[in-house]
């Protein structure tokens, strides 16, 4: 079974220390109010200005430490340490949340963005630096947009983009099950309150510029939320898993021009569903009667998406994050169930 290596450590640290701090190019989720608004990335991101957009450079970082905390002793685990040191300042911070207060940025990043905040803070808390507690502020405001924001959404989000709802929430819930019990309190009641009466889900993917699977998300969401009743609810959701079906599911998406942003979303398709399928089948059990089959279907889209990791810039400024995910996840000895 594919895991985590220290040559693959090695090779993602190396390819994302090339474009955390790569300005340009740049697409921008910026709402300009007037002319004082038209400023460069670097002047409304202080860190967050490189990887393409906001969220893959946060989700970058929360890569990069991740690895360098795992794997210490590697070289670039040395270039990720002295670039956190002049990158991750508390005035570097203060700035990125002060950004938040802008009327025009409610809906700034949400929710994908959001979460992955969230994820980064939780694993920089996690190393023994001067600079691991200069996120506070900034999740804080992330997570009390959450608290905001989910009684108001009267209904889930299931396209298999940055607007997911079950792929935030799982970010989300990972966090505050560790720092404010009373968001994992309120995200659990959502999840099932979108998504506990789901059955024999239709799996209308892969669309043509998805990179998360909005079926699989969904179930990893509920195997978070439900516990023991997780397999039944699994089961009345893919009632047709053992026979191979929905088809669609078992096959890896095709893609077909890896310079095309959005069709280049698509290796971050398998690589999303790998990791949901291997965190599933821990939920389920090692003596689960589809344990084998999912594993190697598993297997199967890591292979599809691995090659691919780096190559073109619109992969490669982001790809390893999800390469991680996968790579990390399920019963795998050693290695935790997703982002701390």
């Amino acid at each position: 079974m594919s895991g985590l290596t220290s040559d693959l450590a090695a090779r993602f640290m190396a390819t994302t220390l090339g474009h955390l701090g790569r300005e340009y190019p740049h697409k921008l989720d910026h709402v300009m109010d007037g002319p004082a608004d038209a400023l460069t990335p670097s002047q409304l991101h202080p860190i967050f200005h490189g990887s393409f957009d906001w969220h893959s450079c946060v989700h970058g970082w929360w890569q990069v430490l991740r690895l360098a905390r795992l794997h210490p002793d590697l070289p670039e685990a040395v270039e990720v340490r002295a670039r956190a040191a002049a990158m991750l300042s508390a005035d570097n911070f203060d700035r990125e949340t002060a950004y938040l207060a802008r009327p025009s940025s409610r809906g700034f990043e949400r929710p994908y963005g959001w979460a992955w905040a969230l994820a980064l803070h939780g694993e920089m808390v996690l190393h023994v630096a001067p600079w691991a507690r200069n996120a506070d502020g900034f999740a804080r405001a992330f997570a009390a947009r959450f608290a905001t924001f989910l009684p108001l959404q009267t209904y889930p989000i299931r396209t298999g983009t940055h607007f997911n709802s079950a792929f935030a929430l799982t970010l989300a819930l990972d966090w505050a099950r560790g720092h404010d019990s009373a968001l994992a309190t309120l995200i659990e009641q959502r999840a099932v309150h979108w998504f506990g009466a789901d059955r024999a889900a239709q799996v209308w993917e892969p669309g043509g510029d998805e990179f998360l699977s909005s079926t699989l998300c969904e179930a990893l969401l509920m195997s978070r939320t439900l516990g023991a009743q997780f397999p039944d609810w699994f089961g009345n959701f893919l009632p047709d898993l053992a026979k191979g079906e929905p088809a669609t599911l078992f096959s890896p998406a095709t893609v077909s021009d890896r310079s095309d942003g959005k069709i280049a979303h698509l290796d971050g398709l398998n690589l999303s569903r790998a990791w949901c399928l291997r965190e599933i089948v821990a939920a389920l059990g090692d003596d689960h009667p589809l344990t084998a089959r999912l594993l190697a279907n598993a297997e199967l889209h890591l292979a599809a998406a691995l090659p691919h990791i780096a190559g073109d810039f619109m992969g490669e400024h982001w790809l390893a994050t999800f390469a991680l995910l996968a790579l990390e996840a399920g019963p795998l000895p050693g290695c935790a169930s997703g982002p701390p």
